[in-house]
């Protein structure tokens, strides 16, 4: 309880700022916006240049961009056939594949597993969703943000000039360089701010109430997230015969909600705010719920 305790308090700030009258209606924009260009940079170049490559640890090397392939799969699939508007589209294809499996699910793995576990998480949390955030996440903002078709060009230099991906590249570039301790500090400092924020802006932004026209793809988005990703995984592993504490674990981060900053950056470009917020938030709250159900399959 100690672990979730700080989200749903920070999800209730958001919601009592909303009702202050002081604060600006667009105040989740602000932070969000403080999110991408500041906080989220900083977290790159704190991660990546510590990233370390394990051959023995192929599961959680693999399993979250097979996450990011099947469940983007479904996705795609299902909103054609339901034709569902590119908004809807865009933001689903960004928040049902990546899954907060750093901010939640390393507290969530060392509570379920114990401190052993925690270095399988960061593996999978660095190696997959951390990389697919900064790589398919930014493809898919620059493919469905707007709600406007673009040119290959034109998401390409998206791509390109989108500050997390920007600082992915001088993060891999400058890897062999020692940063000065004042430096390594003050982005230690910054990204530290990142869960904060987002929470608070997504608090912010969240409505009880949602268009009608969204609630069958928040439901089908929450559930493929927290139920049928993990259960496919689950029968997969079953399958193949494949076990041990790499596997569980990693099995364990296909089943967390969807990831904060990934609807910080669906919020910035105007991929139905109240959709994504929402399959954050409540994906938080049902977690506490689904993720014990899971973890009994997965043991």
């Amino acid at each position: 309880m100690e672990h979730t305790l700080p989200f749903l308090i920070l999800l209730a700030a958001g919601q009592v700022m909303r009702r202050i009258p002081g604060f600006p209606v667009d105040t989740d924009r602000s932070l969000n916006l403080y999110v991408i260009y500041v906080a989220l940079p900083a977290l790159v170049l704190v991660q990546v240049p510590q990233l370390s490559l394990s051959s023995e640890l192929l599961a959680p090397l693999l399993m979250p961009w097979m996450v990011v392939l099947v469940s983007g799969s479904l996705v795609w699939l299902l909103c054609r056939i339901l034709g569902w508007p590119r908004e809807i589209t865009g933001a689903l294809l960004l928040m049902v594949p990546l899954g907060n499996t750093s901010f939640l699910g390393i507290p969530m793995v060392e509570m379920f597993f114990g401190s052993p576990g925690v270095k399988y998480a960061i593996l999978y949390d660095q190696f997959g969703s951390f990389l697919a955030l900064s790589t398919y996440g930014t493809f898919i903002l620059a493919l469905y943000g707007g709600g406007e078709r673009i040119s290959w060009g034109r998401t390409l230099r998206k791509i390109v000039l989108f500050p997390p991906f920007i600082a992915l590249i001088a993060a891999l570039a400058l890897r062999p360089v020692a940063f000065p301790a004042w430096l390594v500090s003050m982005l230690e400092l910054t990204a530290r701010s990142l869960v904060p924020v987002v929470l608070v802006a997504i608090g912010f932004q969240m409505r009880l109430r949602m268009p009608v026209s969204e609630v069958l793809p928040f439901t089908a988005g929450l559930a493929t997230r927290l139920l049928v990703t993990p259960l496919i995984f689950i029968l997969a592993c079953r399958l193949a015969g494949l076990t041990g504490p790499a596997i569980q674990v990693s099995l364990l981060e296909t089943a967390m909600p969807s990831m904060v900053t990934a609807g910080a950056m669906a919020s910035i470009a105007g991929l139905k705010p109240r959709l994504t917020s929402a399959l954050v938030g409540y994906g938080i709250l049902a977690s506490f719920v689904t993720l014990p159900f899971i973890f009994r399959l997965i043991t």
